[in-house]
């Protein structure tokens, strides 16, 4: 089992940053894909980024040059760095881990006010 404790959602006007940190604990396997998905009200759950435990990095179109994702693997910690929000970036946003099996945080809401 793998445990997933998300922390940094909150509320910001437009333009503004936020930053989302998610620590892996559990059984870990060092290979792994770590990263976070969204999901608005009335909406189907989607990608935002994931990173592998090599580095390699995914990103939804609409968050590119304004997302930045990257972990430290020594801490089993996923991070998004998140500017220039918009919006259409209100959501909750899940944290997950995939090596094989797959696990969800429980989520942490971030409102961005125009």
């Amino acid at each position: 089992q793998v445990q997933l404790a998300e922390s940094g959602g909150g509320l910001v006007q437009a333009g503004g940053s936020l930053r989302l940190s998610c620590a892996a604990s559990g059984s870990i396997y060092k290979i792994n894909t770590m990263g976070w998905f969204r999901q608005a009200p009335g909406k189907q759950r989607e990608l935002v980024a994931v990173i592998t435990s090599l580095g390699l990095t995914n990103y939804q179109a609409s968050v590119k040059g304004r997302f930045t994702i990257s972990r430290d693997n020594a801490k089993d910690t996923v991070y998004l760095q998140m500017n220039s929000l918009k919006p259409d970036d209100t959501a909750v946003y899940y944290c997950t881990y995939r090596s094989g099996s797959v696990y969800w945080g429980q989520g942490t809401q971030v409102t961005v006010s125009s």
